[in-house]
């Protein structure tokens, strides 16, 4: 059965979290990647089961508490990053205080405290109008690489190829069916390197031939914003009206 990059990581996930389901109902301690993987599941399947974003993220919060886990676990895991499909789209569901709030030792010696500051959404570098010609929302999230978003958004994918929103960490935009909006964005950091997603590039975004090879991939698969989507498109609307 043929399975995308993403289809596969997701169930990697699930499998790492039915082990730790299974340990848990031994009465065994979790350590951090069971319990991590535990709590991420959960919020997947919430997601999954047509819960919303907060419904989500407050169920993978009940899971665990600081007697399921070995001791240190619940500093060292304070929280935990998943990408979820909600009823709207793939969202990223950031899940802080993992094991509720009133699991943190908050003020004692040695906590671990996450920052408080609220981090602004960067500067955007380009601005893209964005039209979504699907007839449900679509969501995509601050770090998903814009240029492999929804294929029945249509846009402009060879501007955003290597491209991320301009938004804070862990917010996403939403894009109702048949609305039009602009959209900044900005380069992807670090290492510039993307594995999963829709899988059109699958590797270093700057290397030689990636970027066409990603266009050429996307055409193929009836991305909207690639020429040959678009020719195609154009040819279906020509039908239509016969």
């Amino acid at each position: 059965m043929p399975l995308t990059p993403t289809e596969r990581d997701r169930l990697l996930l699930f499998t790492a979290a039915e082990l730790a389901r299974t340990r848990h109902a031994r009465g065994l301690r979790l350590n951090v990647p069971e319990a991590t993987s535990l709590i991420a599941d959960t919020v997947c399947e919430a997601a999954r089961g047509g819960l919303r974003l907060a419904a989500a993220l407050e169920r993978g919060r009940t899971v665990l508490g600081p007697d399921d886990v070995l001791p240190g676990v619940i500093d060292i895991v304070t929280e935990i990053q998943v990408e979820a499909v909600f009823d709207d789209g793939t969202r990223l569901a950031v899940i802080s205080d993992p094991f509720g709030a009133w699991a943190r030792n908050d003020g004692a010696p040695g906590a671990v405290l996450p920052a408080s500051d609220t981090v602004d959404a960067p500067e955007p570098v380009t601005t893209l109008t964005v039209r979504n010609t699907a007839a449900v929302p679509v969501s995509v999230t601050s770090h998903f690489h814009f240029f492999e978003a929804n294929p029945r958004l249509d846009f402009d994918r060879a501007a955003a190829y290597g491209m991320r929103l301009a938004v804070a960490a862990g917010s996403s935009t939403r894009f109702d069916a048949g609305e039009t909006a602009e959209v900044g964005l900005v380069p992807i950091g670090g290492a510039r390197v993307t594995i999963g997603f829709a899988g059109l590039v699958d590797g270093p975004l700057d290397a030689p031939g990636a970027k066409e090879e990603a266009l050429r991939r996307a055409a193929a698969c009836g991305y909207l914003g690639t020429s040959s989507a678009d020719s195609a498109q154009g040819a279906a609307a020509v039908q239509g009206t016969d």
